[in-house]
């Protein structure tokens, strides 16, 4: 796993030689397009992620993410307590995406009709209200599970085609597994989002892991959980359906940090659920 050292620097005055501080931070995790790191700041430092997104807890915990197109050099600037700033240049990872085509689906699903547009765009306001949400609560340090086990059937970054149309990336890991498959919270959080028939992803749920990390369940035949319910991790959720614009059933697991779309499998290795983790 990448390790990065920022070292803070302080310049000397009065002809005193610039002195080193001491403090060093080790960033791990696959940190590729589409990836999360993790590493650690003193409480009440921050940091900022140009094209991507940085968070740091109120314990110090730090987590970066990039996205599915994110360069292959990115910088970090950190800002210690004492108001120190240090950047650093680090590289991200570039993967190949796979082209991935999809046949068969009703044409207004492909091309929406004009008459729920206004119906596309209201849902789309209403999850990214959701997703937006920063909760000061890390919950996602209990690590992550996956919700439902079974074949992988669609990987992040993906690029569709849809009746030979091309179409945005897939950002999520779709599982194929039949229709009544109970899906779990892989981790714990607040349940930000449900509806049950949104146009595209049909039954939609989004749990908030706090910080701006959440996780979006979709194509769902059955939300057992209501907003606002807090929910630990391995507890019952929803069901695995084929509502909205699919060709069968499957769930689709998808997740952000703030507005950076990133892939849960990457996520799982970087933040691996806690032996003490209910």
């Amino acid at each position: 796993m990448p390790s990065i050292r920022l070292i803070a620097l302080l310049g000397g005055c009065l002809g005193v030689a610039a002195t080193t501080l001491a403090y060093a931070l080790s960033l791990s995790g696959d940190l590729a397009q589409g990836g999360i790191a993790v590493g650690r700041l003193p409480p009440g430092a921050t940091a900022v992620l140009p094209g991507g997104h940085a968070v740091v807890t109120d314990a110090g915990l730090l987590l970066l993410a990039v996205g599915r197109d994110f360069p292959a050099q990115a910088e970090v600037v950190v800002r210690l307590p004492s108001g120190l700033e240090q950047s650093e240049t680090i590289a991200v990872r570039q993967r190949q995406f796979n082209i991935q085509r999809i046949d068969g689906l009703p044409p207004r699903q492909v091309t929406p009709p004009a008459a729920v547009l206004a119906r596309i765009r209201s849902e789309q306001a209403r999850v990214g209200r959701a997703r937006a949400q920063h909760r000061r609560h890390a919950d996602f340090s209990a690590g992550f599970r996956w919700p439902v086990e079974g074949p992988i059937t669609g990987v992040y970054g993906s690029q569709r085609v849809l009746n030979g149309q091309p179409r945005q990336p897939h950002y999520g890991v779709d599982i194929g597994v039949p229709t009544g498959t109970m899906v779990v919270a892989p981790s714990p959080g607040l349940v930000t989002f449900a509806d049950d028939d949104l146009y595209f992803s049909g039954g939609t749920l989004i749990i908030d892991h706090g910080y701006g990390l959440s996780s979006s369940f979709l194509h769902l035949s059955e939300i057992i959980v209501a907003e606002g319910e807090h929910v630990r991790q391995g507890q019952a959720i929803a069901k695995v359906g084929a509502t909205g614009r699919v060709t069968g059933p499957h769930l689709d697991w998808r997740m952000n940090l703030g507005n950076v779309r990133i892939d849960p499998v990457l996520v799982l290795a970087a933040l691996p659920a806690q032996a003490t983790a209910p």
